[in-house]
């Protein structure tokens, strides 16, 4: 196969609009888990530790928190169906694409400067929509319009739509005489 064919295959999976994450955000995490018959949402929320190909489909990242004292990352597509939604809750100033180093870290060394940024433009993506394309016109589609619109003109109102609006002719008030009058 082709790159190009590949890379066609690939873009129709991804998601038409997804939030600007990068390392060292905050992030909240709904994700639907099914049991049995039914679907639940989970939120998983903590600190993006890592983001892998940011451009491709199978953009990916992970995201560390820690609960009664026990590290617990998850990695999830970005792409994926099984991912509500990624809401961001905080932004923090790294310096580095990789913050494995969290990993050993713990209590105030472990935290991360935080950088004020605008949440509500952050979270509320436009999903661009695609240019509606005009329906074309075929041959067969031309004739049967043009044949329907010549049985349902009469000649008077064919000579009528030829002529410019401006230019027909104006009814004059005697040519419309009430009912009353002619009594």
């Amino acid at each position: 196969m082709s790159f190009s064919v590949l890379k066609e295959i690939g873009d129709a999976q991804k998601k038409k609009a997804v939030v600007d994450i990068r390392p060292g955000d905050t992030v909240r995490v709904t994700q639907k888990i099914k049991e049995g018959n039914k679907f639940r949402l989970q939120t998983f929320e903590g600190v993006v530790i890592r983001v892998d190909r940011k451009e491709s489909h199978t953009a990916r990242i992970v995201v560390r928190k820690v609960t009664s004292g026990v590290g617990v990352e998850k990695s999830y597509l970005i792409h994926s169906p099984l991912v509500e939604k990624i809401e961001i809750v905080r932004r923090a100033k790294v310096r580095r694409n990789n913050l494995t180093y969290l990993r050993e870290r713990s209590g105030k060394s472990a935290r991360l400067a935080s950088k004020d940024f605008d949440r509500n433009a952050v979270n509320n993506i436009e999903i661009p929509e695609e240019p509606a394309e005009a329906p074309t016109k075929t041959e067969a589609d031309t004739e049967s319009t043009t044949e329907t619109e010549a049985e349902a003109n009469t000649p008077e109102e064919a000579k009528t739509a030829e002529i410019p609006a401006s230019e027909q002719p104006k009814e004059s008030k005697n040519d419309t005489k009430d009912t009353d009058e002619t009594k």
